[in-house]
């Protein structure tokens, strides 16, 4: 009897149909760690349940995936629920999830978590230590694989957005046992010779044990330590990995972090354009009032005729010098006014005016006005002033009058 002979579209439809109609393989329940995980635009997601020895490829459709009151991550330890059967295309069995809970987290992930919790609180996340990145970096150092394809895009994306910029690459493993110790020493080199103004310290994409180089805390300790700015790029949007939250800033992606690293020439030539019209708009105008101001001192009357200011000039000068000298006469007559006064005063006031109508006045001859007779001794000489001059004269007696 002849072997049938079957095609391979007729032996994966075979195996699909034992399958779909083995009980245990139509409603199975499988406890496992995600790993791999990916969602799809479409809405689809992909991912491989693992324990200790084997591994099982997975999806769940959009329709499955919109009742999850969670959103599933790498490293979860879950259980999911669903059928088993061949896709007959690539000849592959697969788990078709329609429903999945979580059973517990996986070793990685409550290892990522107690890291994350003890840099926390020593302050390796704070961002008051975050530093700046430059504007215009010189040079930008990239730790990377160099044969990963994310190094490429980040060239690309460097060459074509800021051409003016130096690019170095510090070559370094990003998974397995080594990477930690290389990505570390590869940031402290860097610093040590200052070879760059901006690191970008990162790889694509991959399961949570590819990036697991990132979650070592040496690696987080010379992020930390940097004094040049850091850039975490590692994986794609949905990683995160302890460099992400020490690093200065993160990037979703390797290309986004080349974008984030420096400015566009396209927005830079825009802006120098901007920048230039209105240079030209600024300038135009102060020329435009320089020339009104030019054209108002041309038709000021000091500039038509010099002469004529000059000559108004020295008739306020000298109705000026006419003010003063007025004042000063003025000035003058009142004290001259004010000593006439004075004069007349003491004049009036003067004992002179007194002999003039027949007085006279004694005195000692020590030349004081006598006013009492105990001012002078018997035989003692005075004299006595009268209107027309001096009498000297002998004191022969004196006599003592009550009042």
């Amino acid at each position: 009897m002849a072997q049938e002979v079957l095609s391979i579209t007729q032996l994966n439809e075979y195996i699909r149909g034992r399958m779909d109609t083995d009980p245990l393989l139509t409603q199975v329940a499988v406890r496992g760690e995600i790993s791999n995980y990916k969602l799809y635009p479409s809405g689809h997601h992909y991912f491989t349940l693992k324990d200790e020895s084997s591994a099982l490829k997975c999806v769940m459709f959009k329709g499955n995936a919109i009742r999850l009151r969670f959103r599933p991550e790498n490293g979860m330890k879950i259980i999911a629920m669903g059928r088993v059967t061949v896709f007959p295309r690539d000849g592959a069995y697969q788990l078709y999830c329609a429903a999945m809970a979580m059973d517990g987290i996986g070793d990685l992930y409550a290892a990522f978590e107690q890291l994350k919790k003890k840099l926390e609180a020593q302050g390796l996340f704070d961002p008051t230590h975050k530093k700046p990145l430059p504007k215009y970096p010189g040079t930008i150092g990239i730790i990377t694989s160099s044969a990963g394809a994310a190094v490429h895009d980040m060239l690309r994306i460097l060459r074509k957005c800021y051409p003016l910029t130096r690019v170095r690459l510090l070559p370094v493993r990003v998974q397995g046992a080594e990477a930690p110790g290389e990505i570390a020493a590869a940031i402290g080199y860097a610093n040590h010779y200052k070879l760059a103004d901006l690191l970008i310290v990162g790889r694509g994409g991959g399961s949570i044990e590819d990036l697991w180089a990132f979650n070592d805390e040496r690696v987080a300790q010379a992020i930390y330590a940097s004094n040049i700015p850091v850039i975490s790029a590692v994986g794609h949007e949905p990683d995160v990995t302890i460099s992400d939250f020490v690093a200065d800033l993160r990037a979703a992606t390797p290309s986004n972090a080349a974008e984030l690293a420096v400015p566009d020439q396209d927005a830079l030539r825009q802006n120098l354009d901007a920048m230039s019209t209105a240079m030209a708009v600024a300038l135009n105008r102060q020329l435009k009032a320089a020339r009104q101001h030019l054209n108002t001192l041309a038709q000021s009357p000091v500039l038509r005729n010099p002469t004529g200011y000059i000559q108004q000039q020295g008739k306020g000068l000298e109705l000026l010098k006419n003010r003063l000298i007025s004042a000063q006469n003025q000035a003058i007559n009142q004290k001259k006014q004010r000593y006439i006064a004075a004069v007349s005063k003491l004049d009036a006031m003067s004992p002179l005016k007194v002999l003039t109508r027949g007085y006279s006045m004694a005195q000692t001859s020590a030349g004081e006005v006598l006013r009492s007779v105990h001012q002078v001794e018997l035989r003692e000489r005075v004299s006595i002033r009268l209107t027309d001059g001096i009498l000297s004269a002998t004191v022969m007696d004196k006599k003592e009058e009550s009042q």
